[in-house]
């Protein structure tokens, strides 16, 4: 799936000077605020920020299939006295963003994080919340290429795809569009989370928290087009439909569910910055048990293994990074629900999908579904210019990465029915043992303030079809 992006980054760039500012202790109102403030270097030459700094950005985003995107996102880092720059000591994340397109109008989402170091002595507490309402969000089905990708064109071509004479299909028709709509779903999402990180020994960490998920799923109900009309469906059908009617999603799960979850674990943390590393190691284990008593709707337990290292070629300029993770299943399966959330503990949410800018870059959102599953990124950063500007410390840097995904245990893939068989016989590989390695490869360029709030304009393409053609992202952050 192609997926392009496009964002007004020079604007968010001439708004972060006049908001990136620092604001003082009550002393600064004083006598002593009308001279002017002393500027402290660290031994890199870089601006001490003290205080509370804001990085603002609005989104002004457009995707393909779902239209434009606006909002706003805004991070707040508060770095005290300075004496832990370029780490702070507490963040806030604020973000709210919707989408416009015929189809995807009523999705949006809201975002509200905060982390701090210093409230609980010797623990860090991580809070993530948000509200996702997505209309028509991406459905690929289960077990990577297991599940037969047939693109909208093709669909067409084979006769299964159909414009309605109203309208809206005429309008498609004389665009010469395919809509994607056979591939999405409904879903409406809230996640809340807290953790809790404690110090064992220098560098070593315990790890443990709740997590709480409430999923509602939905049909999506394509607008001027029919896909596999010519069927018993009323109003043709998708994807999504098609696993309900099989039985591969069962009907008790078909809808969502809660996933009430406590989760503990040890990590390993070297870095010597934490959202801009450029040496040190990064390791984390954890489990995750879901029981009934807890609340969840389909109790099951899961385990999540991740290493990341920041292998320095040049110091603090060339930078190779690599990322290795694998998620899986204990016992019983996860539902379908809890399959596309790779876990996150700490400041930063889980990540939603396999595939997409947070997890395997240039894979169509959800493409790899199952319920083990490992990937990787291996990057190369190259920090080439560092400068300062309006008392901010700034820094551009490009890179060039490799990403890729594979299950290791599939979900059951059965005509649980055995209704529609032909349809089954199209859109599930039944000859496939096991998936095969999805892949990408891409370039980025960031710009960096302060080494904490970050804009990346990355690329990258898939090197099979099947997984999708090419995506450009716009977003915030490293990936890791």
């Amino acid at each position: 799936m192609k997926r392009t992006f496009i964002t007004a980054f020079a604007a968010a760039l001439l708004c972060i000077p006049s908001f990136a500012t620092e604001t003082g202790t009550a002393d600064s109102e004083t006598k002593d605020a009308k001279k002017k403030k002393e500027v402290r270097y660290n031994e890199k030459g870089e601006i001490i920020k003290t205080g509370t700094n804001f990085g603002p950005l609005p989104v002004v985003a457009f995707d393909a299939d779902r239209g434009f995107q606006f909002g706003a996102l805004l991070n707040l880092y508060n770095f005290g006295n300075g004496d832990t720059y370029p780490n702070p000591k507490s963040t806030w994340y604020f973000e709210a963003s919707a989408y416009t397109k015929e189809g995807s109008v009523g999705s949006y989402k809201f975002i509200v994080n905060y982390d701090n170091k210093t409230l609980i002595p010797g623990v860090r507490m991580s809070i993530c919340s948000g509200y996702y309402k997505d209309a028509a969000l991406d459905f690929y089905g289960f077990n990577g290429y297991e599940s037969n990708y047939i693109a909208p064109k093709q669909l067409a071509e084979d006769g299964d795809f159909k414009y309605l004479d109203n309208e809206a299909g005429k309008k498609l028709q004389e665009k010469g569009k395919y809509p994607k709509g056979f591939y999405r779903f409904g879903r409406d999402l809230i996640k809340a989370k807290v953790d809790f990180t404690g110090e064992i020994l220098k560098n070593f960490y315990w790890e443990a928290g709740y997590n709480f998920s409430w999923t509602k799923a939905s049909d999506f109900t394509p607008k001027g087009y029919e896909v596999l009309a010519g069927q018993d469906f009323q109003n043709g059908t998708t994807l999504f439909n098609l696993y309900k009617e099989w039985g591969i999603i069962s009907p008790e799960q078909a809808n969502g569910g809660i996933i009430s979850s406590i989760r503990a674990g040890l990590m390993y943390d070297s870095r010597n910055v934490e959202n801009n590393p450029t040496k040190g190691i990064w390791a984390e284990a954890h489990v995750i048990a879901a029981p009934k008593w807890l609340g969840t709707t389909d109790p099951h337990y899961k385990f999540c293994v991740t290493m990341r290292q920041y292998l320095p070629i040049v110091p603090d300029k060339l930078t190779f990074a690599y990322r290795a993770a694998y998620q899986g299943t204990f016992g019983s399966n996860a539902p379908w629900y809890a399959m596309p959330f790779y876990t996150n503990m700490g400041p930063k949410a889980d990540n939603d999908g396999f595939g997409g800018y947070r997890t395997v870059r240039g894979l169509m959102l959800n493409r790899v579904q199952g319920q083990d599953v490992g990937f990787y990124n291996a990057e190369l950063r190259w920090r080439f210019i560092d400068f300062k500007l309006w008392k901010q410390n700034i820094a551009f840097a490009v890179s060039a990465f490799t990403d890729g995904a594979h299950i290791f245990k599939g979900y059951d893939m059965k005509n649980q029915t055995g209704k529609y068989e032909d349809l089954y016989q199209k859109f599930v590989d039944v000859n496939r043992k096991a998936d095969g390695f999805h892949g990408s490869a891409g370039a980025g360029l960031r710009f960096i303030m302060n080494q904490n709030f970050i804009v990346a304009l990355e690329y990258a393409r898939c090197f099979n079809k099947q997984d999708g053609n090419g995506a450009f992202y716009i977003n915030t952050g490293f990936l890791f």
